[in-house]
């Protein structure tokens, strides 16, 4: 009705009870006459929008009046005003000197900021002030439409300190008591808008607003006894000044006698919803307990039949189970709420069929009660873990995600509740859930089944699910719960081979080796953890070497802030397959780390350092360079299958040679051939190193060492082999370096064990370790002793390795 005639309609009374005009009789009325011959004027809303810039008030009044009017009968009316300029005289005539033209221009932006888009103009046009200003006027028409103006604008988070700094709140405190209430109403929906903000609210209640707010619930009127309930319960929860004030205006005593006055079963529902916002605080538990205002509520929240409203009903059951909820979040409460026997009701309305709201409210009370020790254990007495497991199949997110918290807290750190949600079939449902869009319950979920998986009697079940595929996508989440919650229950599964290959077989060591580049310092030392699970068999340590695990834990080992003992075993543990490059790096093989065929020492290799392959270093042309020592006792044959890095097959005769080390052959076959192994532990140590120094040149007494020619016969084996790559069992002048190398094969090829330990200036030498017999006794009840093994000096001879001989031995 854009161009239509400007036709003035009234509209239904606010508060349902009265035409809007009551309030503007008397404008009206004196300038009825005024309208009647100015009517061929205000054909159309343009005309009267240009007419509000009139200097005659006879026509700002009528005008003004028609404006409003207009408004009134629509959004559309309303925005149509707004573009054909209304709203810059109109706030202009708000300071009018004519207190008809003031009335009537409040009025008109009354009606027109109820409108969203109006609203927005309105912001950025500063005439709150001159509002707030004429709200102290006795008219009952500025004081309504101007406190409908307040309660618009009030929305916008720029308008609500503009309303308070320029003294607005203790206008509109004052106008809760005036007698009419649709001016009651708006000024109380805009204090319901101002306390949104927490600064605002300790203003309030310095103004004694609480009192106010505890008169107006007994309110003829419905709508304004809610609305002061909802101010209420914005207050008690955004500010904990509030309940001091309630606790001083016995307010709490106030809403208890509401809950138990079935009269006002309407206003139950927000009443509850105030007391939940209260009953977390210890001394406003005690008021209300004392005013009996917690048996009220355990009745409610069992069997609320207040009212023949199904709705209305459910609706206090599941805000009176939320008081319980909040009650919850205070741990010191939660002693008496176990004495109370809470615990009973939740898992009661667990196990009935009350709506999912109270469900949800319940689980979510469970879930933080499970934090006092009693209360986790009579929950899973009581049968609530298998009522709660239920709940996993509903359809309703938010109760899924507060009963898998519930589940998730009841287990955390208890192995009977574990084996419940196992036994109660949790286990199947929590791995369903693992695809969830709520990173939330993608995270609990994993926890749980991660406590499940670290029970060895439980793990394989829950493989059994298919859980290992389903961590692969959790494994590239960007929510860190997730990650974090995915990586340790990986610890616990990678345990069993089946979970690893699954993992394989799911693509998961890509994901898995990629977050080793996180960021985040949690989440790479759990992922290192990980590693160091899956890392337990040789196939997938080295599938994880081939997405780049190796290398980039050696720069992160290199990094001073990232480098961490996880970082240090993530490492070790992948090393234990390429025993040659943990050599070159660490300089250091354990008594577990077993040489294999094809073993080289490359001598020291820097963390980060491109290390050549066998093949690569045979092929390349003789050099100054160090040697590398390869260790193979393999036959090489056409018919024999060849496997692994140690058994290629080389073109030239040379390169053949390297690789089939006859001598080393022969040392093994001789050495397993031997009586060695009928001799006492030590003995067997001392003769096979013996064996070692006459294999390499025998004893070498310490003053000949600069005359020992061993480096060149290393040369010469160089340059008749082509050859950098040497094996070891041609070595017949070995230096220590070379014997300590030989005799970590040869304990490790007859079930002995011995370390090997690089030194500087090509030193190195093996510690073992071997029970003595105490001479004062007829048991060898001694602890193991560590020796470090004389292979150059007076081979055989076992030095204590804290000895000063010992330290001789390994240094210049």
């Amino acid at each position: 009705m854009k161009e239509d005639a400007f036709n003035v309609k009234s509209t239904g009374g606010r508060m349902g009870r009265r035409d809007n005009r009551s309030k503007t009789d008397d404008s009206e009325s004196s300038c009825k006459d005024m309208v009647e011959s100015l009517r061929i004027e205000f054909k159309t809303q343009t005309t009267a929008v240009l007419l509000l810039r009139s200097p005659e008030e006879d026509i700002l009044i009528v005008a003004c009046g028609a404006i409003y009017k207009f408004a009134e009968e629509g959004d559309g009316n309303k925005i149509h005003l707004m573009d054909l300029g209304a709203l810059e005289p109109l706030c202009q005539l708000v300071n009018h000197s004519n207190k008809m033209i003031r009335r009537n221009a409040i009025i008109g932006l009354g009606v027109m900021a109820t409108n969203s888009t109006v609203r927005n103009i309105l912001q950025n046009i500063n005439v709150i002030p001159s509002i707030i200003a004429r709200l102290s006027l006795d008219d009952t028409a500025i004081q309504e439409f101007g406190t409908l103006y307040l309660a618009s604008l009030s929305v916008e988070s720029s308008c609500k300190f503009q309303i308070v700094d320029n003294q607005g709140l203790p206008v509109l405190i004052k106008l809760l008591s005036n007698s009419d209430p649709d001016i009651q109403k708006n000024s109380l929906e805009t204090i319901f808008n101002l306390v949104d903000d927490e600064q605002i609210c300790p203003v309030f209640i310095e103004l004694c607003g609480i009192s106010h707010l505890l008169l107006l619930l007994k309110s003829a009127f419905s709508v304004i006894q809610q609305l002061a309930l909802k101010t209420m319960q914005k207050m008690a929860a955004n500010h904990k000044d509030t309940q001091i004030t309630f606790r001083e205006e016995q307010a709490l005593d106030i809403f208890i006698n509401i809950i138990n006055d079935k009269d006002l079963i309407d206003l139950h529902a927000e009443t509850l919803h105030v007391i939940a916002n209260c009953i977390g605080d210890m001394e406003s538990f005690r008021v209300i307990q004392n005013s009996g205002g917690l048996a009220t509520l355990m009745e409610l929240a069992q069997t609320p039949k207040l009212s023949e409203s199904k709705c209305i009903n459910n609706e206090i059951q599941a805000t009176a189970v939320n008081c319980f909820t909040r009650a919850t979040q205070n741990c010191d409460l939660h002693q008496f709420l176990h004495e109370q026997k809470v615990d009973k009701v939740l898992v009661d309305l667990l196990s009935s069929g009350c709506t999912d709201c109270i469900k949800t409210y319940a689980c979510q009370a469970m879930a933080t009660l499970s934090c006092f020790l009693p209360s986790k254990g009579l929950f899973r007495d009581l049968g609530g873990i298998p009522a709660v497991v239920r709940l996993l199949k509903s359809k309703n997110s938010a109760m899924r995600e507060q009963a898998i918290q519930a589940l998730a807290n009841l287990t955390s750190e208890n192995y009977i509740n574990t084996m419940a949600v196992f036994k109660a079939g949790g286990h199947k449902m929590l791995v369903q859930r693992l695809c969830d869009d709520c990173p939330k319950i993608v995270a609990n979920s994993i926890a749980i089944l991660g406590r499940m998986a670290a029970q060895e009697e439980l793990r394989c079940q829950v493989i059994w699910q298919g859980v290992v595929p389903a961590l692969v996508e959790p494994l590239k989440s960007t929510d860190m719960e997730v990650l974090l919650s995915a990586l340790l229950c990986l610890c616990e599964l990678a345990f069993e081979e089946e979970a690893r290959l699954e993992l394989q077989s799911a693509e998961g060591f890509e994901p898995l080796v990629s977050l080793l580049r996180s960021s985040h310092t949690e989440v790479l030392r759990c992922a290192c953890m990980a590693i160091s699970v899956c890392a337990k068999d040789e196939p997938t340590a080295l599938e994880m070497c081939r997405f780049g695990a190796l290398e980039i834990l050696q720069e992160i080992n290199l990094s001073i802030n990232r480098r961490s003992k996880f970082t240090e075993f993530a490492l070790i543990s992948l090393l234990k397959y390429k025993v040659s490059l943990k050599y070159g790096l660490l300089g250091y093989l354990a008594t577990g780390d077993i040489i294999p065929d094809g073993f080289c020492d490359t001598g020291k290799v820097g963390f980060g350092q491109t290390v050549l392959s066998l093949e690569e270093m045979i092929m390349e042309p003789v050099n100054e360079k160090r040697p590398v020592f390869l260790v193979t006792s393999m036959e090489l044959s056409d018919e024999a299958p060849q496997k692994d890095e140690a058994q290629l097959q080389c073109s030239q005769e040379s390169k053949s040679k390297v690789m089939d080390d006859v001598s080393l052959r022969f040392l093994v076959k001789e050495v397993k051939e031997s009586d060695l192994l009928l001799n006492d532990e030590g003995e067997q140590y001392a003769a096979l190193a013996r064996y070692v120094s006459d294999a390499m040149g025998g004893q070498i007494e310490l003053q000949e060492l600069e005359t020992f020619a061993w480096v060149q016969h290393l040369d010469e084996l160089k340059h008749r082999l082509t050859c950098n790559v040497i094996p070891i069992g041609m070595i017949r002048k070995g230096f220590y370096c070379h014997r300590a190398l030989l005799f970590k094969y040869l304990v490790d090829c007859i079930g002995l064990r011995c370390t090997l330990v690089r030194g500087d200036y090509n030193r190195a030498w093996n510690e073992v370790l071997i029970h003595k017999e105490d001479p004062c006794s007829n048991e060898n009840c001694s602890q193991p002793r560590c020796y470090i093994v004389d292979l150059m000096h007076q081979p055989g001879n076992l030095l204590e390795v804290n000895s000063p001989a010992a330290s001789d031995y390994k240094s210049l």
